[in-house]
């Protein structure tokens, strides 16, 4: 009985922290379904690296545009560059996670199936990382962003957080920092070229890019047109 008093305390501040958690979640998770994302962990992650390390120029590059903003050629060169099947899974897509790990048997360079709805709820609610409670953790956000947000706003939050360079976060900012012109008016070549640089963008350059860039960005361009992007006013037509 004496055991039980005493543990009483422990699993009531479990409890409440547990609840609170979850509660907080939901609300995150809701309220960005309609609010713009103006920072991420990520973001702070970098500017406090930035600021410890004197070679490195402190820089945040971020602006929000909505979806109707964002070339489609930029939204269909991430889908075929990051997750093809993305309007056809709910957050997990188990056939690319098989086939990965498969690979990743038999194969020293290590792939990953992270969908770019796992992406996004990493991006703006996780820190970067490869621990058991962190991909736990962007297990439950991405249930919950499937849940409540719709796919066009999925995309979307995933364009305008995800990082393109030391500093740069979005296709707005990157957009205007490698090309000088806005995402809206990205053309094919453009859009592939920058999600080419997605896998390691601290370490891509897509102006000054290498043979491999150059290949992967060969690559997206064939598979832009196998991607089927369902829009409301009729089919889309990728422009060159």
């Amino acid at each position: 009985m004496i055991e039980k008093i005493k543990h009483l305390p422990v699993k009531k501040w479990v409890y409440t922290a547990v609840f609170t958690f979850v509660g907080l979640s939901f609300v995150s998770v809701i309220a960005l379904r309609f609010v713009p994302v103006w920072i991420t962990p990520l973001m702070v992650i970098r500017s406090v690296e930035q600021l410890g390390d004197k070679e490195r120029d402190f820089r945040v590059e971020k602006d929000w545009v909505s979806m109707d903003k964002i070339s489609k050629n930029a939204v269909i060169a991430v889908l075929a560059s990051e997750d093809q099947n993305f309007f056809e899974h709910n957050g997990f897509d188990f056939k690319a996670i098989e086939k990965a790990m498969e690979h990743n048997k038999v194969s020293k360079k290590k792939i990953g199936a992270s969908t770019i709805t796992q992406q996004t709820a990493k991006n703006v609610f996780l820190w970067p990382g490869r621990t058991w409670l962190r991909k736990g953790m962007e297990a439950y956000f991405t249930v919950l962003i499937e849940l409540f947000w719709s796919k066009d706003r999925i995309l979307e939050t995933y364009l305008n957080v995800i990082e393109f360079g030391d500093g740069i976060y979005g296709i707005e900012a990157a957009s205007r920092h490698y090309y000088h012109k806005s995402a809206s008016e990205l053309n094919k070549s453009e859009a592939a070229m920058l999600a080419a640089i997605l896998p390691n963008p601290l370490k891509y350059n897509p102006i000054a890019p290498s043979s491999y860039l150059k290949k992967r960005q060969k690559r997206i361009n064939r598979q832009m047109y196998t991607i089927q992007y369902p829009v409301t006013d009729g089919q889309y037509t990728i422009s060159e």
